[in-house]
């Protein structure tokens, strides 16, 4: 959909928090896709189990009762005792039920609300599409919940992605909240790491770059964010990463990671950035505000490693002296850190394979 920029001063936070209709939420809940229906069955099973084991129970001991203890009365009134524990778990039924039913879609639902309030369109539950962030290039099965987006001339996206790789004991679950805001030109692929949300055994990123292509700058920038850059492209990064924009990244984004490839500019987070709180909200389009602005000054941005077209040969046309849009080749990725570990400790265990086979060998020809 194409719809008007959102601006900060006039985003409207109502429908995150505002009183709901339940009948509307009843009629749109019946429109949601299976994936994001709550499971009601698997909350329900743990209670229906605490309502039948009683009732087991309870049929086990007037059994008992009539066959053995007092067979000349039909019903033993002492069995009342258990009537208590048969009522908390059917309450508890009857309450779960009723929970889960009042609370379902409710999230979906503010999303919505709030999307259309502000001009944009809403999606619960989507398969991601062809981005280059690193984000969704990890391999595996990816989804995005709660995607909000706009089309028109400041395209954007906000959701929450889910990435599952591997397996069994293996399977593992990647989180990020996201923003993608797309450039009026391609750039140099830029990494900022947000030095805030590292730890020393745990980077927060899911690849590691060369540190040859590290990038220092002046002032307080490298205390919030380490710098990454093809190598070559350092006087580029510096022509992009002006003082002015450097400060503003370092006042709206300092928490969360950037990176820049192609005609994409991502903030990545490892909480989930769609969200039912209007402060985050406010926060993060005011970012997006700023940044969209902020940004437009890369426009002039000309790779000079490509060649400018020669127009000189043509009739009635005058040389470029600027080289086309886009970015040669070697400036389109940066080069992932090759990890030497798994090398090394392959090197070890074929040498110690050797030092067996060779104690074997020699135990069996007694040399």
């Amino acid at each position: 959909m194409t719809g008007p920029t959102t601006r900060t001063s006039t985003l409207d936070t109502r429908p995150l928090t505002e009183r709901i209709d339940r009948r509307a939420l009843r009629e749109y809940r019946t429109g949601l896709p299976g994936e994001v229906r709550p499971p009601l069955m698997a909350a329900i099973w743990p209670a229906v189990v605490l309502v039948v084991l009683p009732i087991l129970f309870l049929s086990a001991w007037w059994f008992v009762l009539e066959d053995g203890s007092m067979p000349d009365e039909p019903w033993d009134w002492s069995a009342l005792i258990l009537l208590p524990y048969l009522a908390l778990p059917v309450g508890m039924l009857v309450l779960l039920v009723r929970t889960v039913r009042r609370r379902s879609g409710v999230r979906q639902y503010r999303l919505d609300r709030f999307a259309r309030a502000n001009g944009l369109s809403y999606r619960p539950f989507a398969i991601p599409v062809a981005l280059p962030g690193l984000i969704f290039t990890m391999g595996g099965t990816s989804v995005v919940r709660d995607l909000l987006w706009r089309d028109g001339r400041s395209p954007l996206s906000v959701g929450n992605l889910r990435t599952t790789i591997g397996s069994g004991r293996n399977r593992k679950e990647h989180r990020w909240g996201y923003v993608a805001l797309r450039l009026p030109v391609a750039l140099p692929h830029i990494v900022l790491d947000a030095v805030g949300n590292n730890s020393l055994l745990h980077p927060r990123l899911p690849v590691t770059y060369a540190k040859d292509q590290r990038l220092s700058l002046e002032g307080d920038f490298d205390r919030h964010f380490q710098l990454y850059c093809p190598r070559g492209y350092e006087t580029d990064a510096l022509y992009l990463f002006t003082p002015d924009i450097m400060a503003r990244f370092i006042d709206t984004v300092a928490e969360l990671d950037v990176e820049i490839v192609d005609d994409h500019l991502f903030l990545y987070s490892p909480k989930d950035l769609s969200t039912l709180d209007p402060e985050v909200w406010t926060w993060l389009m005011s970012v997006v505000d700023i940044l969209t602005e902020r940004i437009a000054q890369w426009e002039r941005w000309r790779d000079r490693r490509l060649e400018p077209v020669d127009a000189a040969m043509m009739p009635g046309s005058f040389p470029l002296i600027r080289p086309p849009r886009g970015v040669a080749g070697q400036g389109r990725r940066l080069s992932r850190r090759t990890g030497w570990w798994w090398v090394i400790g392959l090197a070890l265990a074929v040498y110690g394979w050797y030092l067996i086979i060779g104690d074997a060998v020699r135990a069996i020809t007694g040399g």
